[in-house]
């Protein structure tokens, strides 16, 4: 099934891209997730149907599903510390690790089965928000 971007936009943040409420839409749909693989099927939904039309999808068709979810992750860490090489004009992969480190949450979550929607908006955005945390935290220990 082909969706264009205008239809994904609208399916992940329930209005059309652009109207007015549609980052309130996203912020709340994201962080509101029932778990943290969710979370990302909401976060982003411009960026995350490119990657997911011209990265997953393909590694998908040759990796496990595990794997094409952590190239994908890769790449979009890559994407963000090219634009950050190319603004600051110093060159770090700061995003390609702490991304890395959460496709490795979002296969762990998963793993663990996580589910949180019987909890509240604010503890499931709480628990999203946190192993985001974590793994920026992480990121910067390492790095």
């Amino acid at each position: 099934m082909n969706i264009n971007l205008s239809d994904y936009v609208k399916k992940r943040n329930g209005v059309s891209m652009g109207s007015p409420g549609s980052l309130r839409n996203n912020l709340s749909r994201s962080f509101g997730a029932k778990n943290f693989p969710t979370f990302w099927t909401y976060w982003n939904p411009i960026f995350g149907y490119y990657l997911g039309k011209f990265i997953f999808k393909p590694s998908k068709r040759i990796f496990p599903t595990s794997i094409a979810l952590v190239i994908t992750f890769l790449v979009s860490g890559l994407i963000h510390d090219t634009v950050t090489a190319l603004l600051r004009g110093k060159t770090s992969f700061f995003f390609t690790v702490w991304f890395l480190l959460m496709s490795f949450a979002v296969l762990l979550t998963k793993l663990l089965k996580h589910n949180w929607s019987k909890q509240s908006w604010l503890v499931r955005a709480l628990n999203n928000f946190t192993i985001i945390l974590l793994c920026l935290l992480l990121t910067i220990w390492i790095l």
